[in-house]
């Protein structure tokens, strides 16, 4: 039953953006249409509020742009530093963009941010067509990602940027829980994501004419140990985000869904970080061991540290140098030698003189 009314809701929700030819009617709800909050150190969900109900993310999926890429990076496919191509489809796309223009190119590294800081569609684009070869690769490269980290039938991606479908196209779709999943994964896998998540300012073109990228994510300034990770508006889909905060050891990833407004949406997910850093699981401490007593000190003056020895071999001590200290001498033992000299030679001075008078007294 709950399978059968997923499905129905997916339909439901896919049904009403196939054609674009009048306004979509917003799915946004008051605060939020689906939130979820988890551990990212376990995965266990710490709160949950219709975490399954489909919405569209809008641009919060390029995450899984930035997931994509880091793999390539990860492989060796893709390098940061490999130059990006602009293309004439890239440069005529709408919506939030750095302006790419057809005679330029610009780093993969540089994308990346232009990707999450400004939340450029044409950086999405280009990235999708460097890495894809096409855009309908790079969006089945997206759903297979989908399918490899368990994410439900729900989640379908139908573009590289999360912009509202054109007539006869379909949304991307996703839930609180899927996407929750995704970001967990993101951040195992690729730890050094948070680089482009956590920037909050950028210059992306200095010249001819000065472009300076600035993060729509207001949590990264407010809330303390925010790190990440992504927003995403359009107006049927409403207001959503994918915020992270880590403090303490403890990691957790809220996920809030079509809320009406921007304030609202910031607001939930401000309150829910909270209520998951408390219930969070965080490393047990450690115990201190104390270090062993240092070895007595060598007989032998170490080396300075900037001694040019310092670390190679140094020249074994002579056996001199290696044998014990000989006892002192005991004090005034070189006068009493010279007084046994002297006494010897006076008395042997008397002996001869008595041996010579006896002998002219026996004449």
């Amino acid at each position: 039953m709950k399978k059968y009314l997923m499905v129905m809701c997916l339909a439901g929700v896919m049904g009403s953006v196939m054609v674009r030819g009048a306004p979509e009617p917003p799915i946004s709800m008051n605060p939020y249409r689906g939130a979820i909050v988890v551990d990212a150190n376990t995965g266990e969900a710490l709160f949950e509020d219709n975490a399954d109900r489909a919405g569209f993310p809008a641009s919060m999926l390029k995450l899984m742009d930035l997931f994509i890429v880091l793999d390539g990076v990860k492989r060796g496919s893709v390098r940061l530093d490999d130059m990006v191509r602009v293309t004439p489809e890239v440069a005529a796309i709408g919506g939030s963009q750095v302006y790419l223009d057809p005679r330029e190119s610009f780093s993969v590294e540089d994308m990346l941010y232009a990707l999450i800081i400004q939340s450029a569609n044409d950086a999405a684009l280009a990235l999708a067509l460097h890495v894809g070869g096409t855009r309908e690769g790079f969006v089945r490269m997206m759903n297979d990602k989908a399918r490899e980290l368990g994410l439900s039938p729900i989640t379908q991606f139908q573009s590289p940027h999360g912009l509202p479908p054109a007539a006869g196209q379909r949304a991307d779709i996703t839930t609180p829980r899927d996407f929750a999943k995704l970001c967990v994964a993101l951040l195992k896998e690729h730890p050094d994501a948070l680089k482009y998540t956590s920037a909050t300012f950028r210059v992306f073109r200095p010249e001819p004419r000065l472009f300076e990228m600035r993060t729509h994510n207001h949590l990264l300034t407010s809330v303390p140990g925010c790190d990440g990770l992504k927003t995403g508006y359009f107006t049927a889909a409403g207001y959503s985000i994918a915020a992270t905060v880590q403090r303490d050891g403890a990691r957790v990833i809220a996920v809030v869904m079509g809320s009406v407004d921007r304030k609202t949406r910031d607001a939930k997910a401000t309150e829910l970080l909270a209520i998951g850093m408390q219930k969070a699981s965080r490393p047990a401490p450690q115990p201190v061991v104390k270090p062993a007593p240092p070895p007595p000190a060598p007989a032998v003056v170490d080396a300075v540290e900037d001694d040019p020895l310092q670390g190679e071999d140094l020249p074994d001590a002579t056996a001199e140098d290696a044998a014990p200290p000989a006892p002192e001498k005991a004090r005034g033992g070189w006068w009493k030698n010279v007084g046994l000299v002297l006494l010897g030679a006076f008395l042997a001075t008397v002996v001869g003189m008595v041996v010579q008078r006896r002998l002219l007294l026996g004449r």
